[in-house]
Order: structure tokens, then C-alpha cells, then sequence
């Protein structure tokens, strides 16, 4: 058993200068540690000791585990990660459910500030992006004209797929920067390219890339304001019209971190325009059809939210398990019996609700829970100009009743 209060976990953050660029506190935890662990690229870095050296294993799932249970307290831990752990680093893993007092986190310059300095960018205009086992089709929605993004690699052919996924969706007159070896001795920068021209097939593994973004001639730009254009969606017609979606989303009111049920998703355009509104955000989108369903993660990869999560089969019933949402758009299957009553014990206490109603009954049925549950009613009636020969005229939408309540 340890003694004292001082921390048992140390995580220190090395860069490719090895052990040379340790200060002496994180010099000092790696010698006096009883566990060392770390990838075997980091711990090649450093000098033999009397600690026990583990390497990550794949996935690292059971060894974290292992400090956080098994360790946890009894023995002195250190860890070695690349550059900042506390960007995309193990350090958030650790540290996530640990007291302050049990830990120490040392810091190195992170390879997004090298890249950030190389290239002359204000860290604080300049987005990062990790591709590290996550998936590609999250940069759509960082792709903006004259964005300076910044991407950690998963691997050497990573700079290649990037560049191939930008020419595939109008952004091939980009411009990108690979380092390799970013910070050590072996560091090399390649020259500028754009994207449309890129040709080398693999670069080292340890690579991250400087992109700018510069839109092709003619592309549409999709804002992150909800209220995108209907054929921004692959559909089958069962969408809520923008107008719609961008009154209910500020219904909704997404916040940072929030998750949000979409119940009856359709298309999936309420969920994904709530994930596109920040990237904490989070939703699980209820459908039953399995054609819907394939539609709506298309969706969701094309906009740029991979991570939206969608359950198949029919609610409430496919509600089970699940933790209890911010908020709940309720926008099929209303008349569902107990539809209305399970959605309302499972949201959060200060949480949102909101339901739209296209039928008569449906309708009535929002009405009813109106005068019980107290919130606000709203009917809108939108027209869009259409040629009529050759003048315009109004075309009307279907009318929408909304019911918008924060439970108490």
C-alpha cells in the first residue's frame, strides 16, 4: 500500500525527442515508478529502470481497466503518451474517474501545437481533428472555405484518403501539409500540395497533416445553423421541411454535451442537424423501417456525424437500457399507445420536449397533453413561391402543430 497523499498515477506526455525532452518531474515519475506503461514506440524512448515495463496491448481497454482497479492506490503508476495527454490523449481515459489528489498529468508541446508553429497559425483560429480510430466522415462537417484544420493521421495512408475524400466532395483545390516525425530528429515536412494532385501512397505512420480549405467553383456550402436544404438529405420523401426543422430545433435547444432521442426519425434531419450543432452533441435516433435506417446513417457519415447512434424497431418498446435523454422529439408514431407517457418518464428533470403533429388526431392528441402538462402550442402554415405560367404564386406547406414542454 502506498503512503501518503501523494498522487499514485503519473501521466507524462513525451515527444519525439525522447527522454532528452522530459523535464526532471517526469524524469523523476518514470524511475520511481513500479509500473511503467506506455506504447512500445514511448517506451523505447526511455532508459532501463526497475520499473515493470507493460506496452499497450489492442485495444488498451483492459489494461486502463487494469491501473484503474487492480493498481488503483497500490502501486506507483506512470505513463508515457504522446505529447499533451490530455489532448486526444490516454490522459482523459485515466483521469476521467479519479479524484484530482490521485493523479499528476506532465505535459509535453503537442504535436498540434508543433503543427500550429510550423505553419505559422494561431492555435485559436485553427481546428483539430483526430482520425486515430475514428472515422473519416467526421471532417464534413469542418470543411469550410479557408478553414485551417489540422488532422492526426491514423496511419501513412491516411494523408492520401484525405486528400482523395476532399477531391470527392469539392474540395480538391486544397492545400495540404504532411508532417512525419513531427518534433524529433527524423522530423520532415512534405511540400504543399493540392489535393486533386496528391500522389505519394503512404508516408510514416506517425504523421499528422495541415489542411487549408478551399472550396472548388460552384459548391454549395452547408451552414452548422439547423435549417439545412431538403436535398442536402437522401430521402424518401419522409423529412421535416426546413422551415419545420429549424423552428423545432431551437425548440429542442441543443446544448454542449446533451443528447438528444429522435423517436420516429425518418430521414434522420432532426438528429443530425442536433449533432451538426456542436460536436459534443449526441443523439439515438428511433426507427423501425431498415430501409429508413441504412438512409439515415448515409446521412448522418455525408453531414459529418458518424457517431449518431440508431436503434431499429419499434418504440417505446426499443427505449430499454437506455440512459435518459436531454431532450426528445417525438416526430412519428405520436398515436403509439403509451408512446407520449414513456418518453416523458424517461426524459431528465429540466429536459425538453417536442412534438409535432400533421393529422387532425394527432392534432387533438397534443392538445389534450397541452391542458395537462401546461408548455406552448403553436401552428405554423409556411407557403413557398412557385412558378405558376409564368408568374409566381404560393404553394402551402401542410400545416404542422407543435407542442414545445419542459419537464419539470
Amino acid at each position: 500500500m502506498m503512503e501518503g497523499k501523494q498522487p499514485w498515477l503519473t501521466i507524462a506526455g513525451i515527444g519525439e525527442d525522447g527522454w532528452e525532452g522530459l523535464n526532471l518531474e517526469a524524469k523523476r515519475a518514470v524511475e520511481s515508478a513500479d509500473l511503467l506503461y506506455g506504447g512500445a514506440r514511448h517506451l523505447a524512448h526511455v532508459p532501463i529502470g526497475n520499473a515493470t515495463r507493460i506496452m499497450w496491448p489492442s485495444p488498451m481497454s483492459s489494461a486502463v481497466q487494469e491501473i484503474l482497479t487492480k493498481h488503483r492506490g497500490q502501486r506507483r503508476v506512470s505513463v508515457l503518451a504522446s505529447g499533451d495527454p490530455m489532448l486526444y490523449g490516454v490522459g482523459v481515459t485515466l483521469t476521467r474517474e479519479l479524484s484530482p489528489a490521485e493523479f499528476r498529468v506532465i505535459p509535453q508541446v503537442s504535436a498540434f501545437s508543433l503543427a500550429c508553429a510550423r505553419m505559422g497559425w494561431a492555435i485559436a483560429e485553427t481546428t483539430l481533428v483526430s482520425l486515430v480510430n475514428r472515422p473519416i466522415e467526421q471532417l464534413h462537417r469542418y470543411l469550410y472555405q479557408g478553414q485551417q484544420v489540422v488532422i492526426y493521421s491514423e496511419d501513412g495512408a491516411t494523408p492520401g484518403t484525405v486528400a482523395q475524400m476532399l477531391t470527392d466532395h469539392g474540395y480538391g483545390s486544397s492545400r495540404l501539409n504532411v508532417f512525419e516525425n513531427l518534433g524529433g530528429s527524423s522530423e520532415k515536412c512534405s511540400e504543399e500540395e493540392v489535393a486533386r494532385s496528391w500522389q505519394t501512397e503512404r508516408c510514416s505512420d506517425l504523421n499528422l497533416i495541415a489542411l487549408v480549405c478551399v472550396a472548388d467553383a460552384g459548391l454549395e456550402h452547408l451552414s452548422l445553423v439547423p435549417g439545412l436544404p431538403e436535398d442536402a438529405f437522401e430521402t424518401d420523401g419522409q423529412l421535416t421541411k426546413r422551415e419545420i426543422r429549424a423552428v423545432t430545433l431551437a425548440r429542442l435547444a441543443p446544448l454542449p454535451g446533451q443528447q438528444l432521442w429522435d423517436v420516429g426519425a425518418g430521414t434522420g434531419t432532426i438528429g443530425i442537424e442536433w449533432m451538426r450543432s456542436h460536436t459534443s452533441c449526441s443523439c439515438i435516433a428511433f426507427e423501425e423501417r431498415e430501409d429508413r435506417v441504412n438512409r439515415i446513417l448515409t446521412n448522418a457519415k455525408r453531414l459529418g456525424v458518424p457517431a449518431m447512434k440508431v436503434v431499429i424497431g419499434t418504440a417505446p418498446a426499443t427505449f430499454k437500457g437506455l440512459t435518459a435523454p436531454d431532450a426528445i422529439f417525438i416526430g412519428g408514431g405520436l398515436m403509439t399507445e403509451h408512446m407520449f407517457e414513456e418518453c416523458w418518464d424517461r426524459l431528465v428533470s429540466g429536459g425538453r420536449l417536442v412534438a409535432n403533429a400533421v393529422t387532425v388526431e394527432s392534432e387533438a392528441n397534443l392538445a389534450a397533453r397541452h391542458k395537462q402538462y401546461g408548455g406552448e402550442l403553436v401552428r405554423m402554415l409556411i407557403a413557398r413561391a412557385e412558378p405558376i405560367g409564368g408568374a409566381l404564386g404560393w404553394r402551402y406547406l401542410m400545416p404542422i402543430t407543435q407542442w414545445a414542454v419542459v419537464k419539470p
